[in-house]
């Protein structure tokens, strides 16, 4: 199944891509790998989460958090691609969660992204990892995500 039509069958629209928020770029490519720059999560109404995990926001909020970045990833794969079907393998994801330092979840907060990119690309979507906590994020954001992925 062409990975356009899973998300359909998924009921997940993805997110306009945005002009960056600073001097870098979405994404590199080099050879056949794509590499994604750090992406920040937003809410459904398009406002940007903020607060420290653990604290001001729960772990399945955070969950949440991490499977929009994981949307926004998506998109700009495709924007980048053109064709979502030209994703190989998503190889590496580092997940960085804004936390209390007493705060030991941060597997289960980066799930939310991990679990959208197996539901969306199948085995293709499973990746090495890396699910960090942080003293801060970008404008007090709860996540922030990157990724590796091999193109075809």
């Amino acid at each position: 199944m062409k990975v356009e039509e899973r998300l359909k069958e998924l009921g997940i629209e993805l997110p306009a891509v945005g002009k960056p928020m600073g001097t870098y770029v979405h994404a590199v490519q080099t050879g056949n790998l794509l590499f994604l720059a750090g992406k920040g999560p937003f809410n459904p109404d398009g406002s940007t989460p903020t607060g420290k995990v653990g604290r001001d926001v729960t772990t399945e909020e955070a969950y949440q958090h991490a499977r929009s970045v994981g949307l926004m990833l998506i998109a700009v794969m495709k924007d980048v691609l053109g064709d979502l079907d030209r994703v190989k393998q998503v190889v590496k994801v580092l997940g960085m969660v804004n936390a209390v330092p007493e705060f030991g979840e941060q597997p289960q907060v980066i799930n939310g992204c991990s679990d959208l990119f197996v539901e969306v690309f199948g085995d293709a979507g499973r990746h090495a990892r890396s699910a960090v906590g942080m003293g801060s994020l970008p404008n007090g954001i709860t996540v922030e995500i990157e990724a590796i992925v091999e193109v075809a």
